[in-house]
């Protein structure tokens, strides 16, 4: 009792300290005649506002997400066992080498096939409109044969993918259901570093969960035709195509990747801007795809010391290493060698800069250009050209392989279909469909082909996954990789 008495009177001193000191700093700063208890109303408010609640936000938008799974029908062969009459038969023919008398005459047994769905794997997205339309991340329903959504209220509705954009990572399903809540997307050109966000998914399949955290940084570049959102919110495999939310209860990104040295969150999340994602999804919901532009050339930075040295001053723009032939590019009188300084009037200041002004740009656009070339700055018109398809994509409408990781080395791989093994002319190994962590290290591309682990032939899917069962994971692992028409080794080091 006397230790808790002591704790109080301790309380009540600091209480009282405060408080005057509070009052002298009003005195000092010219406050004369401001109540006290103002003043200690001022310093609570202060201290209340970092600490928000999150309560109302979740009830407001937490009927809005939901929760994805994806199924893959694997075909299985079976063939039921022999009758008595057939064993019989064979046991006479393997005996006497000659066919049973007065055996009766059987059809040819047909091998039995038959379709299972099995789970593959499980991820977020919120709803974008009371119709049905919902928003998440392609690499959540890439390569899955069913899409099932289930809501907040435990309805559950097989979904229909409109379209998936890899290069975004934003995928739009559809369910058919009316009335639904949905979310109210925010203006990401507000957002602050340092602003309090939240998000809500399914990590590790655990429904409607809900973290937080603050914006750490925007246009992070870790991507082509995206700068990212960075926030510390804890975001996990699973949380993939959930909404990043503001105080307003705004949705101003998706939440689509984590820097992760172990796979699991480790206080860096990204999340795609909003305004990017409404633009990529509008195209998905009218054509079923996006459209992007392109002009041919080959860009590489452009250093202090070569701006310095061709009298372009600072280090601004794009080096143009090469030109494609028959490109926009070389119609519109590019050459190797010139700096673009500036695209369709957008200043292009670094090479993340040029790509996703182009990409941005509708095919068949006729827009400005500004190079600088031999000292001098010099103006063009392009006529931007589209993207093509990825050849991945359009060149066979074989139904995509099953798929195993190896999480320790951050593999994801695919078996080989029969029209990959005729293109990239081998006899067998496994496709890598993502990389991260040590085998990115490492050197290892998404599309390599492995053919041969710590010196063991990797001739299918199943080979792979019993030739990792048994791989020292403490051990450095030599890879055999085909990319194009080469064959290197790489080392595999596990993480310190």
């Amino acid at each position: 009792m006397e230790h808790h008495k002591e704790i109080f009177v301790l309380k009540q001193h600091w209480i009282k300290t405060a408080a005057s000191f509070a009052l002298a700093s009003g005195l000092a700063l010219g406050l004369v005649g401001v109540p006290t208890g103002a003043v200690m109303a001022q310093t609570t408010s202060a201290g209340a506002r970092g600490l928000p609640d999150f309560t109302d936000l979740v009830e407001q938008v937490g009927p809005s997400v939901v929760n994805i799974r994806t199924l893959e029908k694997v075909r299985q062969s079976a063939q039921s066992g022999a009758t008595p009459d057939e064993e019989m038969q064979e046991l006479f023919r393997r005996f006497f080498g000659v066919p049973m008398p007065n055996a009766p005459r059987q059809a040819p047994r047909q091998p039995r096939s038959q379709e299972e769905a099995q789970p593959r794997g499980v991820g977020s997205g919120f709803i974008l409109s009371s119709d049905g339309f919902i928003m998440t991340n392609a690499h959540v329903v890439e390569g899955a044969d069913e899409v099932m959504v289930t809501l907040t209220d435990k309805r559950e509705f097989k979904a229909r993918i409109v379209g998936a954009d890899k290069r975004t990572d934003v995928a739009v399903v559809k369910i058919q259901a009316t009335g639904l809540p949905a979310v109210k997307v925010g203006d990401v050109s507000r957002l602050r570093v340092g602003e309090w966000v939240m998000a809500i998914g399914s990590p590790f399949g655990l429904e409607n969960t809900v973290t937080a955290g603050i914006v750490s940084a925007k246009q992070r570049d870790t991507g082509d035709y995206l700068s990212f959102i960075q926030t510390d919110v804890a975001i996990n495999p699973g949380n993939s195509g959930g909404p990043l939310i503001n105080m307003r209860g705004e949705v101003v990104g998706i939440n689509s990747q984590i820097y992760s040295r172990s796979g699991g969150f480790m206080g860096i999340s990204f999340a795609i801007p909003m305004d990017e994602a409404m633009r990529v999804s509008e195209q998905l919901r009218t054509s079923g795809r996006v459209s992007r532009g392109r002009i041919g050339v080959q860009i590489a930075p452009v250093t202090k010391d070569v701006a310095e040295s061709i009298g372009l001053g600072k280090a601004q723009g794009v080096l143009v290493r090469g030109v494609e032939e028959g490109s926009p590019a070389e119609k519109a009188g590019l050459e190797a060698g010139d700096i673009i300084t500036r695209f369709d009037g957008k200043a292009i200041d670094k090479p993340a800069d040029l790509p996703r002004a182009v990409g941005n740009t509708k095919p068949g656009s006729k827009v400005g250009i500004t190079v600088f070339r031999r000292g001098g700055h010099k103006d063009l018109s392009i006529t931007v050209a589209e993207v093509e398809a990825e050849k991945v994509a359009a060149a066979s409408p074989e139904k995509k392989a099953p798929a195993a990781s190896a999480q320790h080395w951050g593999l994801t791989v695919s078996d080989l279909t029969e029209a990959q093994k005729r293109e990239f002319r081998v006899r067998g190994g496994v496709r890598v469909d993502a990389v991260a962590d040590a085998a990115a290290r490492a050197g290892i591309r998404e599309g390599d082909l492995i053919v041969a682990i710590a010196n063991t032939e990797v001739t299918s899917l199943r080979e792979f996954e019993l030739i990792m069962s048994r791989v020292d994971k403490n051990r450095p692992t030599s890879v055999l990789i085909r990319r194009g028409d080469g064959a290197q080794y790489v080392l595999i080091r596990p993480a310190q």
